[in-house]
């Protein structure tokens, strides 16, 4: 699911009270270390550093961003088309938290932290206080902040991948309709994996960085899918809550843009699958409108998985691939046009 949701999650119309999600801001946890990477030639003329440099050539012919090689194919299709962002609706993503209201939440809120804290160690990554950007413990480099970016989709494009597969294989074992869930979930998947490839456009991770992501996705991929079988409600939430982190994570990195501290990424373009992707506009194709794009897919991941944790599991139909008997009713969809309703049971602090 990629869509954009500039508020954290909301009721479907003709669901139950019971399970409609509240949110209110949180202040983001702290951090701590750092790993290699490869930066594009631009980059590397200005840090004439060889473990994080890489010419553009070799990006350009290592098969992961051409087209196929092949005489008789032009290019690939997708089954998944990406909707298009307005400027105005990307830049109203808030930070948002849902706060917790079971052992069920507090479960995953704690797996997130856990997680969080060795993200934050392998990535070099600490959250200033309101005030203290400047402060040279805190701040981030280019360097770092795409070494964070893709640990973090690396990480990102699992639990979709596993959800929907478990979600596919029961509805084989048990002859049943899935109501919906299987496809919103590989979407989501699909969609970090391509914010993974876009940041890989920028730099080239070194053989440390790629034994991490390896070690990173051997541990997580087993872990979510024992825990899956366990309790899907409960990976949800732990998924909406890990969002909210992505989004503080990529508001911070807008801010730091905006702010002058990343001036390697002042006028940087975005790389050309970006472009064609979230369909940019032109005069909108720098690094920070990347950024923007990105924060609003993960705001939508924090709406739909903090919503399907509020279902029934097993039998509730997915609200983001239904058809309502009335369209004008205010509801959960792909699409944003819910956002502007009022009338939706929401706590927040901005």
């Amino acid at each position: 699911m990629n869509p954009l949701a500039t508020r954290a999650p909301l009721r479907a119309g003709p669901l139950p009270r019971a399970y409609a999600p509240t949110v209110m801001v949180r202040r983001s946890l702290k951090p701590t270390a750092v790993s290699g990477m490869r930066m594009s030639s631009s980059d590397s003329k200005v840090r004439g550093n060889r473990s994080i440099s890489s010419s553009q050539k070799n990006q350009a012919t290592n098969g992961i961003f051409l087209a196929p090689q092949a005489p008789h194919i032009r290019d690939l299709e997708t089954a998944w088309t990406h909707p298009v962002y307005t400027y105005d609706q990307m830049r109203d993503v808030r930070v948002a938290h849902r706060s917790t209201k079971n052992w069920a939440d507090w479960v995953a809120l704690a797996a997130v932290r856990l997680l969080r804290w060795g993200m934050d160690t392998a990535t070099g990554y600490r959250h200033p206080p309101k005030g203290q950007e400047n402060v040279s413990k805190f701040v981030m480099t280019d360097k770092k902040w795409i070494t964070r970016f893709i640990f973090l989709e690396s990480v990102a494009g699992v639990p979709g991948m596993v959800g929907g597969t478990l979600r596919h294989l029961r509805s084989l074992r048990l002859l049943r309709r899935d109501n919906g869930w299987i496809e919103t979930l590989l979407e989501e998947a699909y969609n970090e994996r391509m914010h993974l490839l876009t940041f890989l456009n920028v730099a080239r991770p070194g053989l440390f960085m790629r034994l991490m992501v390896l070690g990173a996705q051997g541990v997580f991929y087993n872990g979510f899918f024992l825990s899956y079988l366990i309790s899907p409600r409960i990976c949800h939430r732990f998924v909406g809550y890990l969002e909210e982190e992505a989004v503080i994570t990529y508001t911070r990195a807008i801010s730091d843009i905006e702010e002058g501290r990343v001036p390697e990424w002042a006028n940087m373009p975005a790389p050309e699958i970006a472009v064609q992707y979230w369909k940019m506009p032109e005069g909108n194709r720098t690094m920070k409108d990347l950024l923007l794009y990105v924060r609003a897919d993960e705001a939508k991941h924090r709406e739909v998985n903090h919503t399907l944790a509020n279902l029934n599991q097993e039998n509730d139909p997915n609200p983001y691939a239904a058809r309502y008997k009335d369209p004008k009713q205010p509801h959960p969809s792909k699409g944003i046009e819910h956002l502007r309703e009022t009338g939706w049971e929401r706590e927040e602090v901005i």
